[in-house]
This record gives C-alpha cells, sequence and structure tokens, in this order.
C-alpha cells in the first residue's frame, strides 16, 4: 500500500508544481469552491438518528465542493469534454437533470482530461464501476462523487470533531422553510443560485446539503437495472413528500436509476487527496513510508 502512496505523492506533487490543477481551485479551466473535511479516522455514526448504522467513518482528509456544481460549471465541461447533455437550470444555479452517467463523466474528465479515463467507467450493460486506487496511481489527484461516508461526514459530523448532528446546521430540529435553506414547503419554485448571497453555511462550510437539489453520491447498487445512491433533498416535493426526513442523518439514502435525469437532482464532488496531505507527505512522508513498508 505504501507503493500507491508514493505514487500518488509524486504524481500530486507534480501538479501542484506545474501551474496548480488545484492551487486556487482552478481545474480544467473551471473554478470550484472546496472546503476541507478533517478529523480523519473518525468514528461512525453509531446514533439511533444515523443511517445506515456507523456511517460517516473516514480515514482520511478530502475537500468537498463548498457548492453543488452550478449549471455554467457543468455547460463549460460538457462543451470540452463531449458529454452531451446540456442539464437543466442556468448560471449560478445547480445542474440537474443530468444522470449518475454524466456527473461521472464530469469527474473523469476534470481527473483526465477524458471524460472516459478516471475513477469511473461505464459497463456495456449500464453499471458503474469504481476504482479510486487505479486513477490515484495514474492521475495523482482523484476527483470524485462523494461516497455515501465522505458525504454523511461532511454534512453530519461536527466541526468540533465532538460527534454526529441530525441536521446540516449542526442542530437536530430542522428550520423553517426559506430560513437559509431552499427546500420543499418553501416559495421557491426552483432552485436558487448559489455563491451570491443565497443560503447558509452548514456546520463544516457547505451550502444546501439540506435542500437545492438532491445530490448523487458515489454508492452503486448490484441490481440488475443500474442504480445510484443520492442524499440531500430539493426544492421540489419529490420522494418524501414532505417529511423532513429527506434532509437528515435518518434518510434511508436510497437510490434511483442511474440513467434518470430529473430537474431536482445534481451534484457536488469530492477531491483526494486533500493538498495539505501531499503538502506533509513531500515534508516527512518518504521517510514514514519507508518505516511502514
Amino acid at each position: 500500500m505504501w507503493r500507491l502512496y508514493l505514487v500518488v505523492l509524486l504524481c500530486g506533487c507534480m501538479f501542484m508544481g506545474s501551474g496548480g490543477r488545484v492551487l486556487g481551485d482552478t481545474v480544467r479551466g473551471i473554478d470550484i469552491e472546496f472546503v476541507t473535511i478533517g478529523h480523519a479516522g473518525n468514528p461512525g455514526d453509531t446514533r439511533p438518528e444515523g443511517y445506515p448504522p456507523g456511517s460517516g467513518a473516514v480515514a482520511y482528509e478530502y475537500r468537498i465542493g463548498k457548492y453543488e456544481i452550478t449549471a455554467d460549471q457543468w455547460q463549460a465541461v460538457n462543451a470540452a469534454a463531449g458529454i452531451g447533455d446540456p442539464g437543466m437550470w442556468s448560471g449560478n444555479q445547480p445542474v440537474a437533470a443530468i444522470s449518475a452517467y454524466d456527473a461521472v463523466q464530469f469527474c473523469n474528465y476534470l481527473t483526465s482530461g477524458d471524460k472516459n479515463l478516471g475513477a469511473y467507467q461505464i459497463t456495456l450493460d449500464g453499471h458503474i464501476t469504481v476504482n479510486r486506487d487505479a486513477a490515484l496511481m495514474a492521475y495523482g489527484i482523484v476527483f470524485a462523487l462523494p461516497t455515501e461516508d465522505e458525504w454523511y461526514k461532511a454534512a453530519y459530523f461536527k466541526a468540533d470533531g465532538s460527534g454526529y448532528s441530525t441536521y446540516a446546521n449542526g442542530q437536530e430540529s430542522l428550520p423553517p422553510a426559506d430560513a437559509g435553506w431552499n427546500y420543499y414547503g418553501g416559495q421557491y419554485s426552483q432552485p436558487w443560485a448559489v455563491g451570491v448571497g443565497t443560503g447558509t453555511m452548514e456546520q463544516n462550510g457547505t451550502f444546501d446539503m439540506m435542500g437545492n437539489v438532491w445530490e448523487w453520491n458515489e454508492k452503486v447498487y448490484p441490481d440488475i437495472v443500474p442504480n445510484s445512491g443520492f442524499r440531500g433533498g430539493s426544492y421540489a416535493l419529490e420522494y418524501h413528500g414532505d417529511d423532513p426526513i429527506s434532509m437528515s442523518s435518518s434518510d434511508i439514502a436510497g437510490g434511483i436509476q442511474s440513467w434518470r435525469q430529473e430537474s431536482y437532482v445534481g451534484f457536488r464532488i469530492v477531491s483526494i487527496p486533500e493538498p495539505a496531505t501531499l503538502l506533509l507527505l513531500g515534508l516527512g512522508g518518504l521517510s514514514l513510508l519507508r518505516r511502514r513498508g
């Protein structure tokens, strides 16, 4: 395993020193803001409110998008990568009506410059396969959909490391609709634009993990019909109706068909490894890896 991290170190240092795919959060020509999720090695959520039991345990630091991917960001990558799906909404609104297939091709393009090369492959029968380790060895830095644990931790693990909350705002009760979140029952009939003064920052620096649009994650289901995971809730009255469980850590964390394109489903991305981890490895990691090897 230490050889994998050594390759990641070398590749990552090349990227960081050659103009900055990561520095400044400019990736393949588009600007993406990330927040770092620390407390590596945190325990999973053992509360009765947590679902599935043990969710949120992540062994490493990573970065997750501060906002959902916007329509403008989507269109820039869609045109460059040739994904071929215009999606829905515009400007700084989160893109939606894109499938899980579209989302993983977006991530692949950010990773490699090719929509077909990265952490994901789409099989002939429509299933999505994931191999982050191979992508790390090939490219040094990987952009991906959050795993269900990465998404859960970013939303519900308290910033001080003391445990989990039921909602992403760090509270045990859901705030009123329109009080900084755009979820069902509010005054909005579509997602609002992100990064322009709308929304309220959540406990780990993210926005809209409690609404705006549902978000694809990396969980795949071994069903005959390809299904992908999603989390978060949306402005629309879908799936859970008016049940506030959809924004909470108690959500059923289900999946829908990977080909579905809905006006209320978009995504945010993660960056692995977190750049400071690469820097620490560069300063002292070679000797550490040698001792552990």
